[in-house]
């Protein structure tokens, strides 16, 4: 067995005692009421690591995910009333594909530090939201509400969750079985090998930023459908928990390693721990310091040898 499965074997069995630990110390958790507020609340971060897991696929970092949700969000509920609300949707995921491809544009062809400009996009639009809306939006239309935010299939599973799982196998095929997905994989570990394969390689890291911010747009939008409300400020260290999912999964920053599934498990494992931690009371910076240990064990971990 290789190291790298090895390591899988360990988060994967260390997820499973997770999940049997919290079963026996809290009676609330196997509760289907609990199950589906995890199964609404990983949508978020969710949608988050299926970006973010692109584009550090492709060797780079997105820091401006949290500001982006936060814009899609407050756009999208701002929007109903003036507009149709296809229209207020469509707006919000183009705010996600534009923050994407100045992104992509500006790492890919002017060859800027990935956490350098995705750190100062972090920056912009959050001012841009504020400037959008110093107060909350609300939304008002039914549908949002009722079938995107509080919908539920067959009486069991969340429609917001249900599009998650929905997406996860397409982002599989589309990583896995296309030109562009396998380009976008082998450019994080050497993108020479893409370019004299005669692949536009610039092209591809401005498409991996674009998806990254379409899918933060996205987790906006399913957000404030969850919420009813969109906080100018809602956001702020969601990047932290996407890197995190992708970490854990078997990413590795600076591009290489990780799967759609590891991904997921990632997505998983933070949502059993976020949800564990609140049923017992836990502080909420006190989690942040939680997921903080755990990118650095995951990384330390993964970590290769010295020879």
């Amino acid at each position: 067995m290789s190291q790298s499965a090895k390591t899988n074997l360990f988060f994967g069995m260390a997820l499973v005692a997770l999940i049997v630990i919290a079963a026996f110390t809290s009676d609330a958790f196997l509760t289907e009421r609990n199950l589906t507020n995890v199964a609404r609340q990983m949508v978020t971060t969710g949608f988050l690591a299926i970006g973010m897991y692109v584009v550090v696929r492709s060797g780079g970092i997105d820091l401006s995910v949290g500001s982006t949700v936060a814009f899609a969000a407050v756009l999208v509920s701002g929007l109903q009333g003036v507009v149709p609300l296809p229209v207020a949707i469509a707006a919000a995921l183009g705010v996600g594909v534009l923050v994407g491809l100045i992104n992509g544009i500006l790492i890919a062809y002017l060859r800027l530090q990935p956490f350098i400009v995705t750190l100062a996009m972090m920056g912009a639009v959050r001012g841009a939201v504020f400037v959008y809306s110093e107060t909350p939006t609300y939304a008002s239309d039914t549908f949002f509400l009722k079938v995107l935010g509080a919908g539920k299939i067959f009486g069991v599973v969340p429609v917001p969750f249900a599009i998650f799982l929905l997406v996860i196998p397409i982002v599989w095929v589309f990583m896995n079985h296309t030109r562009s997905g396998r380009a976008i994989m082998t450019i994080g570990m050497n993108p020479e090998t893409v370019r004299l394969a005669g692949i536009n390689v610039r092209a591809k890291v401005t498409l991996a930023y674009v998806i990254c911010g379409f899918f933060a747009a996205l987790a906006g939008v399913l957000l404030a459908a969850r919420l009813g409300i969109s906080q100018p400020s809602v956001g702020v260290a969601y990047e932290l928990d996407a890197i995190a999912a992708v970490v854990i999964g078997g990413g590795i920053l600076g591009g290489g390693g990780g799967t759609v599934g590891g991904m997921f498990g990632g997505v998983i494992a933070l949502a059993v721990i976020d949800n564990v931690l609140n049923l017992f009371n836990v502080q909420s910076y006190y989690q942040q310091i939680l997921k903080g240990l755990i990118i650095l064990v995951a990384v330390l971990v993964r970590r290769k040898p010295e020879n």
